[in-house]
């Protein structure tokens, strides 16, 4: 094992080298990997130190700062611009987060992070929104300074990250510290190709039932129970109270939510602009050496968006010696009009990723990760119906 100060540099002798990364030289850092960096003070760096649960197994948790500011809207920097450039002509007040503040349904807020980036060349960013902020109907994204997309950090940046942070339905209260999205890092630019996920499916069983692989591996919606009148879904309620995002299993599902029961006709219509909690008719496995990410919008399937937090980590669902065990949750918006869905429809596709060495714990109990062998599950801030 390669200690933290020893981290073999490439032959520029300022950054570390591609061999360094594992089994590959590119593909997502696992977890021992970024361990390994950030202690090294490369890539990730924090006002405070970056602690031991920020690691996920290809991921690392992102931070609040100590302020929030409301904008009046939504922006992007641009090539020529920063996040800071960009604020001057949207502020309208900030918000005091050391304390805990609340950030209110409908409005959309800028959050400086407390890490920042400082990247080498071969090595980029993605970020997704957690499980539970997308649960929640909390869209949360990730802004560099001169970005031109969000989510999105180019090779080689260097600056500080913000998280633009837009509750849909519920109010909710943050604090300085409180984690809403999580970044990866990747070294190189790797594919991954269709025929490369049919082989994954044939030596590892990544669905249950048959593989719809084009463009990714496709997962329909289950609307249907043999018990008539059963839940299948959970929509959202309006002008509820607000949710506090450090506090777990605090809140009862009705105050929050309303059913959605099966009928015969195994369907349900999606009201537009409303948030609805729908599951996968699939189990699925994202063996140790890989991670998922869902595709959010697909027009060619109907206009809706099916999921915000859309990442699965390298072990979610997976056993090695059974099948695949867990659902993919799908959090849907349907868009401007009304929309049919059907059971059995399919409703997004899961792109799949090499990492560059399988990390030393994979989601699981280990990790207290909460929702592994799901099935349609809420935010683990609901107590269980």
């Amino acid at each position: 094992m390669v200690q933290a100060d020893k981290l073999p540099l490439d032959a520029a002798g300022d950054e570390p080298a591609p061999n360094s990364y594992g089994r590959f030289s590119t593909g997502i850092l696992p977890s021992h990997i970024l361990r390994r960096v950030i202690q090294n003070r490369r890539f990730v760096l924090s006002r405070e130190d970056v602690l031991e649960n920020q690691y996920q197994p290809a991921s690392i948790d992102l931070r609040l700062g100590d302020v929030a500011y409301r904008v009046r809207a939504s922006f992007l920097p641009g090539p020529e611009a920063t996040v800071e450039d960009k604020l001057k002509s949207v502020f309208m007040h900030e918000v005091d987060l050391t304390k805990g503040a609340v950030l209110e349904a409908g409005s959309v807020y800028i959050v400086p992070l407390m890490e920042t980036l400082q990247l080498p060349s071969r090595v980029s960013g993605i970020a997704n929104p957690k499980s539970s902020t997308g649960r929640l109907d909390v869209f949360t994204r990730l802004i560099t300074d001169k970005a031109r997309a969000f989510d999105t950090v180019e090779a080689g940046y260097r600056g500080p990250l913000y998280a633009e942070i837009t509750p849909r339905t519920f109010p909710i209260l943050v604090r300085k510290g409180s984690r809403l999205n999580q970044l990866r890092l990747r070294s190189g630019t790797p594919e991954f190709t269709d025929t490369e996920l049919r082989r994954l499916h044939d030596t590892k069983a990544i669905v249950s039932g048959d593989a719809d692989i084009s463009g990714g591996l496709g997962l329909s919606v289950d609307l249907h129970s043999a018990a008539p009148g059963a839940v299948v879904g959970w929509r959202a309620r309006r002008h509820t109270g607000l949710i506090d995002l450090d506090k777990i299993a605090g809140y009862r599902v009705v105050d929050f939510w309303e059913p959605v029961y099966a009928d015969e006709s195994r369907t349900i219509v999606l009201d537009p602009d409303e948030f609805y909690i729908l599951v996968s008719r699939e189990a699925v496995a994202i063996p140790p050496d890989y991670a998922a990410e869902m595709m959010p919008f697909n027009p060619l399937v109907g206009e809706f968006r099916v999921h915000y937090a859309g990442f699965f980590d390298p072990g979610f669902g997976y056993d090695p010696a059974g099948e695949p065990n867990a659902r993919a949750v799908l959090e849907v918006r349907s868009r401007e009009v009304p929309f049919i869905l059907e059971h059995g429809q399919i409703i997004g596709r899961l792109v799949f990723e090499r990492l560059t060495d399988p990390p030393p714990e994979v989601y699981g109990a280990t990790l207290g990760s909460n929702y592994q062998r799901q099935g349609l599950k809420l935010s683990k801030h609901f107590q269980l119906p």
